[in-house]
């Protein structure tokens, strides 16, 4: 597996909030690319860690996905809809996963966390904005966003670990 320095960089210890805050996410960030580093797409859409059929690519997918509905779709009040969790498709992040556009989704998701980061500096941490959900329009801050894509990335990070070990014995925090 690559360098991890390649792709992350280790969080402020000591620094305002929103820079503590912006620098774990960044480090979350790195690592799944870090997870996701050196491997073809057919290793990347492998799911194997019965029963589930998750992949690192999936996983990749899965977080454009997030970060373009909560930054793009709620915070920014862009209209635009989610590309892959479709009525016919909830999962189809994770599902519909094509080893020959890999390079196109990790692309794609190099770009959604530049647009993410570009529309959330934009925001004071205590902005409130409403999800557009017709039953959950409850009022969240930029604050509790960043913390949602922390909790998001640590959980599937905790995944990526198990799905690269399984695929080539790599392993690494």
């Amino acid at each position: 597996m690559p360098n991890d320095a390649d792709f992350r960089t280790d969080p402020p210890t000591t620094a305002g909030e929103r820079e503590l805050l912006q620098g774990f996410l960044d480090y979350h960030r790195g690592t799944l690319l870090w997870k996701t580093a050196g491997l073809t797409g057919e290793q990347l859409v492998q799911p194997n860690v019965d029963p589930s059929k998750m992949s690192l690519l999936g996983l990749v997918r899965h977080l454009a996905e997030v970060e373009r509905y909560w930054f793009q779709i709620c915070l920014d009040e862009r209209p635009i809809m989610p590309l892959l969790w479709t009525d016919e498709s909830p999962d189809g992040d994770f599902d519909l996963v094509d080893p020959a556009a890999a390079e196109q989704d990790l692309a794609q998701y190099r770009d959604v966390i530049k647009i993410s980061d570009e529309i959330c500096a934009k925001f004071d941490l205590d902005h409130v904005y409403h999800r557009p959900h017709p039953r959950q329009s409850e009022q969240y801050s930029v604050r509790w966003l960043y913390l949602h894509m922390l909790e998001e990335y640590a959980r599937h990070n905790g995944h990526a670990d198990f799905l690269r070990e399984r695929l080539d014995g790599q392993t690494g925090e």
